[in-house]
């Protein structure tokens, strides 16, 4: 009986975390007689693409990576419309799809969702040939996310500070976006294309969104002012940043986005620099993943809770 194969792709300088006990814990949890690991380390942007790329040439079943939501985008879009199938072991400041997913932040029990070997399929986006797999957008996450490429200190507090300082740096833009059902002309301060309902960190900006229904929910906030940033933050901590007066929610297969100048485009919460033209669409059921079974949506947080949901938050991220 040929054994399973399996690569292991470490980031070695994602997230906040050490990463040494990785190798270790790995080789206690997979059974040498059904499985055939091999450990990769990184050394370069994109080399995780590099040699998810490796892996599916080789036939590999099962592509793990143990890193932030960078490493996960290098490589999952290896990995879709492939028979490979991804697994998570999250090591990220934000963990967007392995939250999504419902994949534990315990490296250990995420290796255990691993062994379950339970495979679901899910949606991916492509704006501007540039994939994604929870969310892509432009405004003010993009402008932070630009920041935060740069930010020495990872994690909740440092995001959280550059949230503060760039509200007051940033300048709401307009946008022309074309839907499915139509076009529509607005000055906003986020334009968010979703896959997933969170940017990570459990901020959820798109509440509604499921990540196997073949669409987007496209998230477009009008420019707020500094006295509504405190209760726009509590609802994107709450799910219920779909009940702000500003928030215009469309579903859609396919958005175009056109702006006065190029700029950045985050995706995966990655800045990329781009045109004034934004093409994103969606490929339904393009990639494989190891992941609990979907279940049913949970009741929204009450604003009530804001204090003990933040703290969570925190201390989790």
């Amino acid at each position: 009986m040929d054994k399973t194969k399996v690569c292991v792709i470490i980031n070695p300088v994602s997230g906040t975390e050490s990463k040494q006990s990785i190798p270790e814990m790995v080789a206690a949890a997979f059974d040498q007689k059904k499985f055939d690991v091999i450990i990769r380390i990184t050394g370069y942007p994109e080399h995780a693409t590099e040699i998810a790329k490796e892996a599916v040439a080789n036939n590999f079943k099962y592509v793990l990576t143990a890193g932030g939501d960078g490493t996960v985008n290098e490589v999952a879009k290896a990995l879709v419309n492939t028979d490979c199938t991804l697994g998570i072991i999250p090591f990220g400041s934000g963990n967007g799809l392995a939250r999504e997913l419902g994949i534990p932040m315990d490296a250990k029990k995420a290796i255990e969702i691993v062994l379950d070997e339970h495979t679901r399929t899910i949606d991916y986006g492509i704006a501007n040939d540039h994939i994604f797999f929870t969310t892509c957008g432009v405004g003010f996450d993009a402008f932070i996310s630009d920041k935060f490429a740069e930010e020495k200190q990872r994690g909740p507090f440092g995001y959280i500070r550059n949230i503060v300082e760039g509200v007051f740096d940033f300048k709401a833009e307009e946008y022309e976006i074309e839907h499915d059902e139509g076009s529509l002309r607005e000055k906003a301060f986020v334009v968010t294309c979703a896959n997933a309902s969170q940017y990570g960190n459990e901020a959820y900006i798109a509440p509604g969104a499921d990540m196997e229904d073949g669409k987007m929910n496209v998230s477009i906030l009008k420019p707020i002012n500094a006295l509504e940033i405190p209760q726009t933050t509590l609802q994107l901590f709450t799910k219920n940043i779909d009940k702000n007066g500003k928030m215009t929610t469309l579903l859609s297969e396919k958005v175009t986005i056109k702006r006065s100048r190029p700029g950045t485009l985050h995706v995966d919460g990655e800045p990329v620099k781009t045109g004034k033209k934004i093409t994103v669409k969606m490929v339904h059921s393009g990639l494989k993943v190891l992941a609990p079974k979907k279940v049913k949506e949970k009741r929204p947080l009450r604003d009530a809770n804001i204090f003990s949901a933040l703290t969570r938050w925190i201390n989790e991220g």
